[in-house]
């Protein structure tokens, strides 16, 4: 008789503990921390250049930029390439989401015209030279 009162006390004991558990996490407050995202919303003909709009998203005190790398991939702009950042201090980074518009600089002796099919990456950048976050699309300007 011994052993099943103390069989009982035991689990009784673990199953104030596993609701005193579930309790505590469902009072908690929801982590607010998520990876840095990136989407690539719209490439489009931008005098001078190109631009491209970007949703991104970012944990606060990170220390990188966004870069914008566009290339050409129909036949006639294959070798064209446009290029642009935001800097560090442009970001807002706070976890939500937030709208950019990149402007990006054609390259010396590149060519893009309406219609042209083109690959487009956006990606962040941070001092030390690593490059994360990847996200590529296919688009015609």
């Amino acid at each position: 008789m011994k052993s099943s009162r103390l069989r009982r006390r035991l689990a009784g004991t673990a199953a104030v503990t596993v609701l005193v558990g579930a309790g505590a996490l469902a009072g908690a407050p929801a982590a607010s921390a998520k990876a840095n995202l990136l989407a690539i919303n719209k490439v489009a003909l931008h005098a001078p250049g190109l631009q491209m709009k970007v949703t991104y998203s970012c944990d606060p005190g990170m220390n990188h930029q966004l870069v914008a790398n566009v290339f050409g991939a129909s036949p006639r702009p294959v070798g064209s390439e446009a290029a642009g950042t935001i800097k560090k201090d442009k970001l807002i980074c706070d976890y939500a989401d937030h709208t950019a518009l990149v402007n990006l600089r054609v390259g010396e002796g590149s060519y893009f015209a309406k219609g042209d099919k083109v690959k487009a990456t956006v990606f962040y950048f941070d001092d030390d030279g690593f490059s994360y976050a990847h996200e590529e699309t296919a688009a015609v300007l």
